[in-house]
């Protein structure tokens, strides 16, 4: 009864937002009706109901639904999680300065301490139990309950209890928490001798003049041209990247539009600075999970012709998001409008608008219903499906043996014992497993039974069990049998033949315990073929050139 009750609500603040597109008289009227309906069947539940209701859990829970009924990105946040809401614009909140995970057994580690906060200087390391926050035993609590634990108001200060593995002893560090600022440039640095490289991982207040900083820094050091990295980029703050379009084109251009449906959603955006450089070879990286401020980023350097995109296509986010005040000190986090980068087009992949009015799940736009800009110089580029790179690379899929094991516990605890081993190591770009390293995680793997899923067997099974559906699998179990032998789980055998993408995941393991963020991303560029590939386009100037020059360009009548 209580779940049919909260769906009433879901389904009747649903009816509210699906209202908008009625004439504005009878758009009004529902919106008002259906409000009074709400509150009714509320009040009668209040006073009526069996049980006694939360009012924050019923309630929160219609508003879920009602925002689930639109965009992914229009998102309530209470007065409990503004603090949610200040780090996806900050970059910025109040803790220790770490991420914490959970073991197959339940425990709360460690998971990555960040250079120069609170975890890392007093001495927390990767693959440390959680045991006790002051007097709370943390045992049976779950990662987001820890989490809140140990963010708090900046200057407070807990003991933190802990297990360090190999030890017999339980550890007591005393902490105090900080403003955590979490870097949105881990890492910048100098690739095959003139490349400057740049990974930028988030959009937040000041990375524009950080990326500035770089740059000068990069060409100081030799560099004539760049890379510069938006993979996994999620976006973030509009303005910050504007400004980095605007370090590498001339001042008084439009990088982007916002248009809405009210007049104050509609928004210009145009580069109001003088640029830094406007000649440098750039090239920038994307893949699937480049999205909104990053996609304006590589977009408009693209419909510009000022840098080469690099990659596969990006994710397709062409939504801008609001905060607007909620009563209780909350915060709604509003779809707008959608952007425009400087071609005209919208890149903007799904559309959730038909798919809500239809009834059925989102889809992306396809290729047929996209249509044609031209960059600047004239070159052709599409909308309604995120940014296509100028170079399409194409991606190996990650064998089952390396994805499982690089979220399975015995990767960390091979990392915790290689640490307790070696006091140093060697610089990241030289680090290199050796063949003990490998044997001894081969070993650790069977002794801690680890699995994983191979899809070959699982499709096989599927057929059996449908074929023996259909009758037809009698004739020919034999030859099920004999592929099923061939198909029998080879740990030691796969660990052989995916070796290089293993080693890959141990170097990236114990070189950020001794190197943190930065020391990852530097060891993992020089092994990366999306980085190599980038390398060679910006060496080759002809290439680079050819690329950015339209096959038939614009005539002046054009």
């Amino acid at each position: 009864m209580k779940r049919h009750c909260i769906a009433v609500l879901a389904a009747l603040l649903a009816l509210a937002a699906s209202a908008q597109d009625k004439p504005k008289e009878d758009h009004a009227f529902s919106v008002a009706k259906n409000l009074e309906v709400f509150n009714a069947i509320y009040r009668n539940l209040d006073l009526f109901y069996v049980d006694t209701l939360d009012a924050n859990k019923v309630i929160l829970t219609g508003i879920d639904a009602m925002l689930q009924s639109l965009d992914p990105y229009t998102e309530y946040y209470s007065d409990e999680d503004m603090g949610d809401l200040k780090m996806l614009t900050t970059g910025k909140y109040g803790g220790i300065g770490s991420i914490i995970r959970m073991r197959k057994d339940s425990t709360i580690i460690i998971g990555e301490p960040y250079a120069g906060m609170p975890a890392a200087e007093v001495g927390l390391k990767v693959g440390d139990v959680l045991q006790r926050i002051d007097d709370t035993d943390l045992k049976g609590k779950d990662v987001s309950e820890v989490s809140d634990m140990l963010r708090g108001e900046p200057g407070t200060t807990f003991v933190l209890q802990v297990m360090r593995p190999g030890e017999q002893k339980a550890r007591k560090f005393k902490i105090t928490r900080r403003n955590i600022k979490i870097d949105a440039m881990p890492y910048c640095g100098i690739l095959k001798g003139t490349v400057g490289y740049i990974d930028l991982t988030q959009f937040t207040e000041g990375c524009a003049a950080e990326v500035r900083k770089a740059v000068i820094s990069l060409k100081e050091k030799g560099a004539t041209s760049l890379v510069i990295d938006l993979r996994s980029n999620g976006g973030g703050l509009l303005n910050e990247a504007v400004s980095i379009v605007n370090l590498f084109v001339p001042k008084g251009l439009t990088i982007v539009e916002t248009k809405g449906k009210i007049r104050a959603a509609n928004s210009t955006y145009t580069t109001t600075d003088e640029p830094l450089d406007t000649d440098i070879p750039l090239c920038v990286l994307v893949n699937g999970n480049t999205a909104s401020a990053a996609e304006i980023v590589s977009g408009a350097l693209q419909d510009l012709d000022r840098a080469v995109v690099v990659g596969t296509r990006t994710y397709g986010k062409g939504l801008v998001q609001s905060p607007r005040d909620i009563p209780y000190n909350g915060s709604l986090k509003l779809t707008t409008s959608k952007y425009y980068i400087p071609s005209g087009r919208c890149i903007q992949a799904i559309n959730y608008k038909d798919s809500r009015e239809l009834g059925i799940s989102a889809t992306r736009v396809p290729d047929s219903l996209t249509h044609v800009f031209h960059t600047a110089a004239g070159r052709e580029v599409r909308d309604g499906g995120g940014i296509k790179p100028d170079i399409e690379l194409v991606r190996d899929t990650m064998a089952n043996v390396v994805f499982y094991l690089s979220n399975d516990d015995v990767l960390v605890d091979w990392g915790t014992r290689y640490v307790q081993t070696h006091a140093t190591i060697a610089a990241p770009a030289d680090f290199a497993i050796t063949d003990a390293d490998f044997a001894l995680l081969k070993q650790m793997a069977h002794d801690a039974d680890f699995t994983y899923d191979r899809l070959s067997e699982k499709r096989l099974n599927d057929l059996k069990k449908m074929m023996q559906f259909e009758g037809y699998y009698d004739d020919a179990a034999d030859e099920f049998e004999a592929l099923a032998k061939k198909l029998t789980h080879n740990m030691d055998g796969d660990f052989d033949k995916f070796r290089d993408d293993i080693e890959k995941l141990m170097a990236n393991e114990v070189v950020r315990r001794y190197y943190f963020q930065a020391g990852a991303v530097e060891y993992s560029v020089q092994h990366d073929p999306d980085v190599e590939r980038a390398c060679q386009l910006l060496k080759d100037t002809a290439e680079y050139t050819r690329i950015l020059t339209p096959e038939n360009p614009p005539t002046n009548n054009e």
